[in-house]
């Protein structure tokens, strides 16, 4: 934590859930919430690639807000399957829509957070509220029944990724004729690679975000 973060607790569905808060120095622009690998093997707010996806959308301008799922950190509850960790993060999405009124919402997860965004993504959209943009690093395909993603997500993979295998993410995006961004050398947990995730999302988000005003 630092001086432009703010660790809170939100009351969730299954009892208490810890959180963190990351500013940017001037007003936020947007909102990102972001996901953590899965809670059973270790996985918390505090992963890795979950900070720097934070600090990523920070550098945006976003508010970034990650939670402890259900049974990790403080956060009181057992594990869902994946169920009820969307409802709570569809708890933390309203309480900071409250708090920050108007602000576009963007999703991010990694590993078992792909997960939980993209099925929050399916409810957002079926509700005609669809998330500004989806980024999902490590994407949990084979391993949970990832639903179908918007076309513009951002979809990062490491190409030794043995927990995830590649194949699995093409298999689940072929269909959906939608690109994965593959980082060469890089493992599950993109061990010496992170600073790849946090490039690759500033150029994709700035560049998109300018050839869309410029279309305008």
């Amino acid at each position: 934590m630092n001086k432009n973060s703010e660790a809170f607790t939100l009351a969730g569905h299954a009892g208490s859930m810890e959180g963190l808060l990351d500013y940017p120095a001037d007003a936020p622009r947007g909102i990102a919430l972001v996901a953590h690998p899965h809670p059973l093997y270790g996985g918390s707010m505090d992963n890795k690639v979950a900070q720097t996806l934070a600090r990523t959308f920070v550098a945006l301008g976003y508010v970034a807000a990650r939670i402890n799922f259900r049974g990790v950190g403080a956060s009181e509850g057992v594990h869902d399957h994946g169920h009820g960790e969307t409802d709570d993060m569809a708890l933390l999405m309203a309480h900071l829509q409250a708090r920050y009124p108007g602000l576009p919402v963007a999703l991010a997860g990694f590993s078992f957070g792909t997960f939980v965004q993209s099925q929050l993504q399916q409810r957002l959209i079926a509700a005609g509220t669809p998330a500004e943009r989806l980024v999902l690093v490590g994407s949990a395909a084979g391993k949970w029944a990832m639903p179908a993603i918007p076309a513009d997500t951002i979809l990062i993979h490491g190409e030794l990724d043995d927990t995830i295998p590649l194949k699995d993410v093409f298999d689940w995006t072929r269909p959906q004729d939608i690109p994965v961004i593959v980082i060469p050398g890089a493992d599950h947990f993109f061990h010496r690679k992170l600073q790849h995730i946090k490039r690759l999302v500033l150029q994709l988000w700035q560049r998109d975000g300018a050839e869309s005003q410029h279309a305008l």
